[in-house]
């Protein structure tokens, strides 16, 4: 039985590996990305299917690094009703995430006691801009929330089909009233 689990948990792993990279102007939805996990396994965003999913690009060093804790109490208020908060670390704003994937996964769980998904390190703005953040950005693919990223903690809101809901720019903190209200109508639909 456990021969067969490795089996399978291998051959997920290396099916995912196969899965070429979609061009932001090939996506119809988050769903058409895969990111790699902070510990550098794929992890296709189709897998949060039926969850209310908010992706926020976070730094270790910024102002707004402080945003973990009310990310994290957030995710902890709603996740047993379907939520997820996906961190994407980036270090497109002055240096603020200059670490490893490793370092910055020790930093948000020993200062930040981080327990919602964190994924390895991008480009969210730039030449090397990944293909979710040129898709996220897009003002042709979502003239109302696309637009470029200008700085850490943006917060993008999605229903439980992949839809974007809403758009919060760095000041806007995860648990403010709009966070919340918005969160909270994504979850009851």
């Amino acid at each position: 039985m456990r021969k067969l689990a490795l089996l399978c948990l291998s051959l997920g792993l290396a099916a995912a590996a196969l899965i070429p990279a979609i061009h932001a102007a090939d996506a119809k939805s988050i769903y058409d990305f895969t990111l790699k996990s902070i510990d550098g396994q794929p992890t296709p965003l189709s897998a949060y299917h039926g969850k209310v999913v908010l992706l926020v690009n976070v730094a270790s060093r910024c102002g707004f690094t402080p945003q973990y804790t009310a990310l994290e109490s957030t995710y902890e208020k709603y996740k047993s009703r379907g939520l997820v908060i996906v961190g994407i670390p980036a270090n497109n704003f002055a240096g603020q995430e200059p670490g490893t994937n490793e370092e910055i996964k020790t930093f948000c769980t020993k200062k930040y006691n981080v327990s919602f998904p964190m994924m390895s390190k991008v480009s969210v703005k730039g030449d090397d801009k990944t293909p979710l953040y040129q898709f996220l950005t897009s003002k042709s693919a979502d003239p109302k929330l696309g637009g470029e990223i200008q700085w850490n903690f943006t917060k993008f809101l999605f229903d439980r089909n992949g839809n974007p809901v809403a758009r919060f720019e760095p000041a806007v903190t995860p648990d403010s009233p709009e966070v919340a209200a918005a969160i909270e109508s994504a979850l009851s639909r």
